[in-house]
């Protein structure tokens, strides 16, 4: 779990006030200036990845970044066999807006063209085509199977 700022700030001082000697005011005053140092360049850093995500350029090109053998985050470059949805959040986004930020199809797969087509080759193995064209048959009326009306409850 990540350090809150108040906490990066108290090891600061801690460590500070272990090598040089420190009134109590003097802990304080290091303390918030240390804090509002922190908290400045946290800032700073926000407000530098807000601006590189509106206009940054991806790492590679959006149509590029789906491949064989790996799959490229076009927000960080990193390279992977699925972007999960996990790791999307570590983003701030869905997969339905990452898509649509990158220009990519809403129906396109988030993994390697590899793995794409191994779990395709596994659905047909399952016979999910199969089973598709029976529940669509079936939906339709074709292959549906009318039972016989109930009989009326006997009067006592």
């Amino acid at each position: 779990m990540a350090k809150s700022l108040v906490e990066m700030a108290a090891e600061l001082v801690q460590a500070q006030c272990s090598s040089t000697s420190m009134t109590a005011e003097e802990v304080a005053q290091a303390l918030q200036a240390t804090y509002n140092a922190l908290r400045g360049l946290q800032l700073d850093e926000a407000q530098g990845a807000a601006a590189a995500g509106g206009g940054a350029e991806p790492p590679i090109s959006p149509e590029k970044s789906i491949q064989k053998h790996k799959i490229v985050c076009l927000e960080c470059g990193q390279e992977f066999k699925m972007i999960s949805p996990k790791h999307l959040k570590s983003h701030g986004l869905t997969g339905r807006e990452y898509r649509k930020k990158w220009g990519l199809p809403l129906r396109q797969a988030l993994c390697a063209k590899e793995l794409s087509d191994r779990r395709k080759k596994a659905g047909k193995a399952r016979g999910l085509p199969a089973n598709l064209r029976k529940s669509i048959a079936e939906r339709s009326g074709k292959g549906k199977v009318r039972r016989a009306p109930r009989a009326a409850a006997k009067k006592a």
